[in-house]
């Protein structure tokens, strides 16, 4: 499980970072956000995986912490959600203006105007 779950991370880590270099802005806005997810999931990850766990702690049987996921990085992770939305809508919204108004979508403004 955790092989996989190291992979996943890998590759899109990898293939976000491949985007961030290319020279249009739309690939780099979708390298970004696979890139958050990567960072999202390694921050899960860190907070132990159960499966079958349950969620909430009886108050009546004793409590084994090692039984229970970390609730602080699923806060983190959550938190990191949201703002990665909202800075993504934002940025679209400002590279649909610069696009508009100078006809390219190139990082540099070097490319072929349409």
């Amino acid at each position: 499980m955790e092989i996989i779950y190291a992979l996943a991370i890998g590759l899109l880590a990898g293939s976000g970072v491949w985007l961030i270099l290319r020279p249009r802005t739309f690939q780099t806005i979708i390298g970004i956000s696979l890139l958050s997810y990567a960072i999202n999931l390694f921050i899960f990850g860190t907070g132990r995986l159960f499966v079958g766990a349950p969620a909430i702690i009886n108050k009546t049987a004793p409590v084994d912490t090692l039984l229970y996921a970390d609730p602080v990085p699923q806060a983190l992770v959550l938190t990191a959600i949201v703002i990665g939305f909202a800075m993504t809508a934002l940025i679209l919204v400002v590279i649909m203006a610069k696009r508009g108004l100078s006809g390219s979508d190139h990082v540099d403004d070097e490319g072929d105007t349409e």
